[in-house]
């Protein structure tokens, strides 16, 4: 029913206005027509893992400027080694692990390629190429022995719930009901890779090492995955350059008959092959009259504009990807001073020391170190009474990654030496730091102060000597 002359008015001015309340970043319309979307992690990274992890390989061992990152990473993550130090509150078992584990790691690697420090290396590098990386734990009569594997290796299609007791596969990871990984699927024969049915090995004979970038992900994802197609572009517009360079060194010409009724420059009167411009050529200075009709221009490509700013702004965006400091990735140190190098490396330095604790440390360093003493005890390798009763004070340790090299190494020696003077840092972990023991390094220094001594010498501290008593006057 229509409402009475006037009252429709009324109604109208009295109603709300309609308001669009949200998040712009939720909203629809022409700027968010095909925007992209994220789903769970799990789905995501089991669907895009192969993929990804070709790519990144492909582009560590292509390109430049990723494999220059990636070994950035590695050296500043491992280094020399990450050196772990018994905690044992006994000074002689301290020196007995320490001697015993340093022993072991020149034997750590399975196939006798790589000491384990080689190995801890290896594994930062597989971690930021392929995400991830997979290392198997094999235990001889000679004693404990690591093989890293490829990360494809883990069976990333084998995923199904319904397993006896509750449990389930993820990507290759085995679950049981309350969420704890107790196996992996893993294929057993590289050769054979994909014909044979993966077999199934127990958690403890496996380390699964990967940074973790969302809650529930099991499988890892490659550092170069947010630069990958930034990579690709940026290959893709050296090489339009360099061939636009190509072209124009050609310094190609085209001949244009402008009403289609001039001779041809190429040949002459009488029909032989000579005429304008193949009797005499072209040179340096020379004027060449061409027939009547005829127009000449030379291909001049169209360079890019402010090629180098843009691939500079790819190249930047590359390294912020991958999490280093654009010169570590293009080494380009043109523009860089004092004080633009140390705040690059300290920020690169605290993401590295993160990468460090959290997950090579915690996921492959301490639980080699923890396997290697259980198995040594087991072995009668080591001495270790009440291990049985309480196998901690055993277990404990400290790691020390490599120590950090600044821009100026004096004011980095001062600034260590200061530490140690106000008690801020131990000199053992300063000598650990430096992938030495300091019962070692005390021990080598007392003998060449004792060897300083008896010959007379000094260097450094002078040597401590007896003052004799000056003769009465």
């Amino acid at each position: 029913m229509a409402l009475p002359f006037g009252l429709d008015r009324i109604f109208r001015r009295s109603a709300p206005a309609l308001r669009t309340r949200g998040f712009e970043g939720a909203a629809m319309g022409r700027r968010w027509g095909d925007s992209p979307r994220f789903g769970r992690i799990e789905s995501e990274t089991g669907l895009a893992l192969p993929t990804l992890r070709a790519r990144s390989r492909h582009s560590a061992q292509n390109s430049p400027w990723a494999s220059n990152g990636l070994h950035a990473i590695e050296a500043a993550a491992v280094g020399t080694g990450i050196v772990p130090a018994s905690a044992h509150p006994d000074q002689a078992t301290r020196r007995a692990l320490g001697e015993a584990f340093a022993v072991w790691t020149a034997q750590a690697d399975a196939e006798g390629r790589l000491d384990f420090y080689g190995q801890t290396a290896a594994v930062a590098r597989a971690i930021a190429v392929d995400g991830e990386a997979l290392v198997q734990i094999v235990e001889t009569r000679d004693g404990l022995r690591l093989r890293h594997l490829p990360a494809e290796l883990l069976a990333h299609d084998e995923t199904r719930d319904g397993l006896p007791g509750g449990g389930y596969l993820v990507s290759g990871v085995e679950f049981n009901a309350a969420g704890e990984r107790v196996a992996y699927m893993v294929h057993r024969d590289r050769a054979a890779f994909g014909m044979l049915a993966p077999a199934r090995v127990p958690s403890e004979m496996i380390l699964h090492i990967f940074r973790p970038v969302a809650a529930g992900q099991v499988r890892g994802i490659p550092w170069l995955t947010p630069a990958l197609l930034r990579l690709r572009d940026e290959d893709q517009t050296e090489d339009a350059l360099l061939m636009a360079a190509k072209v124009a060194a050609l310094h190609a010409g085209f001949l244009i008959d402008q009403n289609a009724t001039g001779p041809s420059p190429f040949t002459s009167a009488d029909g032989d092959q000579r005429g304008t411009l193949l009797e005499a050529g072209l040179e340096p200075g020379t004027l060449r009259v061409l027939p009547a009709g005829f127009d000449i221009r030379f291909s001049s490509p169209q360079q890019m504009q402010q090629a180098v700013e843009f691939l500079g702004l790819q190249l930047r965006a590359i390294a912020a990807g991958l999490g280093v400091p654009e010169y570590l990735l293009t080494g380009d140190l043109r523009q860089a001073n004092y004080s633009s190098l140390r705040a690059s490396l300290v920020e690169f330095r605290r993401r590295i020391e993160a990468f460090q604790h959290l997950v090579l440390i915690r996921q492959f360093v301490r639980p080699v170190w923890e396997r290697f003493i259980a198995h040594a005890v087991l072995r009668g390798a080591i001495d270790a009474p009440g291990f049985d009763d309480d196998p901690r004070p055993y277990m404990a340790a400290e790691f020390y990654p490599p120590a950090w090299p600044w821009v100026d190494p004096m004011k980095d020696a001062e600034a260590e030496a200061a530490l140690i003077a106000t008690g801020l840092k131990s000199r053992r972990q300063a000598v650990a730091e430096r992938g030495y023991s300091v019962e070692q390094l005390d021990a080598e220094i007392a003998a060449d102060r004792k060897r300083e001594t008896a010959l007379g010498l000094a260097f450094g501290a002078a040597p401590a000597t007896t003052t004799e008593p000056a003769p009465d006057a």
